[in-house]
């Protein structure tokens, strides 16, 4: 969703680093026209990515696990 330009003019620098942050870019309103401000080097997304923690072992190991004790239909 576009914003104004006013509230892009009130809010620039936030808005700006917004974009350098996440690589999302803003849609600006003006006069009929949608602008948009782009980063020309966006983050890469995977790099943002937090790391979980997962399970080790086979994979064999957790298509054989018996649930049924825990079922409750």
């Amino acid at each position: 969703m576009p914003i104004s330009a006013s509230r892009l003019r009130s809010d620039i620098y936030r808005i700006l680093d917004e974009v350098v942050r996440t690589g999302v870019p803003v849609q600006i309103e003006r006069g009929g026209h949608v602008l948009e401000i782009v980063a020309k080097d966006a983050p890469n997304k995977l790099k943002r990515l937090v790391r979980r923690p997962f399970l080790k072992g086979p994979p064999e190991a957790i298509v054989h696990l018996d649930w049924s004790g825990e079922w409750k239909p």
